[in-house]
């Protein structure tokens, strides 16, 4: 199967600081690939990459390619808005609108010109069930999204990035500041997910990109030093570095 992104040769600078250093790779449709590595290696920089969430940072400079469907998503001809509808983001930290958990989920439908309120009662309610929180909110929709728990709030982010049916899903250290119990939660729901979407997770957590994931790439100081299928990874690296840091000698 045609990977559904191919990153080719990508550099990045933060002004003279490189972050990301010719990094290759093939993310494959409908999977989990988990990026793993330090803090301050590079991980989080590739992820925004994909969705060029970098564009907000002033003095970055990027070389290389990221095809999404076979085209440059750094090509002037490519709306970036179109691109961000297509490869969702949820971030570290749950960051619901203060404003209903209805109006949470419809907000980027209505900026894609959605008005029907059939349809978008339809939207609402299919995101919420497939991020796994339908039934603890149908019954408060109009309530203040500020006030669900931690673990409930990121579901709702996962729903409202879900509500523009996006084909690719990026989460960056999603589980971080969650208890164990919504972690799970998490995890449940990510592999149920990659059913419809492709998912990329950026996490520190061992464990969590070994439960959860088909492949892993490792990062490390702006490198990418393997990346393979995890459980290959994760039983027989290839490159010591990768060894070191999955067994906690460093990192």
């Amino acid at each position: 199967m045609d990977p559904i992104m191919t990153v080719r040769n990508l550099n990045l600078w933060y002004g003279k600081v490189q972050a990301l250093k010719d990094v290759s790779m093939d993310i494959q449709e409908r999977s989990i690939t988990a990026l793993i590595g330090p803090s301050g290696c590079g991980k989080s920089t590739f992820l925004k990459t994909l969705n060029r969430m970098n564009d907000l940072i002033p003095d970055v400079r990027i070389t290389g390619e990221v095809l999404y469907n076979g085209k440059n998503i750094f090509d002037s001809s490519v709306d970036v808005n179109e691109l961000r509808k297509n490869v969702g983001m949820v971030f570290q930290k749950p960051n619901p609108f203060p404003m209903s958990i209805y109006d949470n989920i419809a907000y980027g439908p209505r900026t894609h010109g959605i008005r029907s309120k059939a349809k978008l009662d339809d939207i609402v309610e299919r995101s919420l069930r497939d991020a796994a929180i339908w039934e603890e909110v149908k019954n408060r929709l109009k309530k203040n999204a500020l006030g669900l728990s931690g673990g409930q709030q990121q579901r709702l982010c996962i729903a409202r990035a879900l509500a523009v049916e996006p084909q690719i899903v990026l989460m960056d250290e999603p589980t971080s500041a969650l208890d164990p119990i919504s972690t799970a939660n998490i995890e449940k729901l990510a592999v149920k997910l990659k059913e419809k979407y492709t998912i990329v997770i950026v996490t520190h957590n061992m464990q969590q990109a070994f439960r959860i994931s088909d492949n892993t790439a490792f990062f490390l100081l702006g490198d990418l030093i393997e990346y393979s299928e995890t459980k290959k990874m994760f039983t027989s690296p290839t490159d010591k570095r990768t060894d070191d840091y999955i067994t906690g000698i460093y990192g």
